[in-house]
């Protein structure tokens, strides 16, 4: 059950940033389910630029960008996702900016047959 008042963290990660040769964003979702998080969703995005570099990546046709924007969305109660960020920073030492904001969870239901 996850209660009403909640926090949605996003980890912006670039596309082609690694963990122990595994993509950040995938061991990020990996570590959330391990630790028992409520969700997670990754999103890719079509252009951005970030701290490590001052180059716009972009999706387009003549030029597919390799190290796109990838954002992983969180959401659980603000003490777990303190606690999963902590953990985070501690694995993860550079190419990583994390936001946190309250939420309202209106629905959170998933089904009976696959819940653990």
């Amino acid at each position: 059950m996850l209660p009403a008042d909640g926090s949605l963290l996003r980890i912006f990660v670039g596309e082609s940033d690694k963990y122990e040769k595994q993509p950040l964003y995938e061991w990020i979702v990996t570590q959330a389910r391990a630790q028992g998080l409520a969700g997670a969703t990754v999103l890719r995005g079509l252009m951005g630029f970030g701290a490590n570099t001052r180059v716009i990546h972009s999706f387009k046709i003549e030029r597919l960008s390799e190290d796109l924007p990838m954002i992983v969305e969180l959401v659980d109660t603000t003490d777990k996702l303190e606690t999963f960020l902590s953990f985070v920073e501690q694995h993860i030492h550079s190419g990583l900016l994390a936001t946190m904001e309250k939420v309202h969870v209106r629905l959170y239901r998933g089904d009976k047959s696959t819940a653990l």
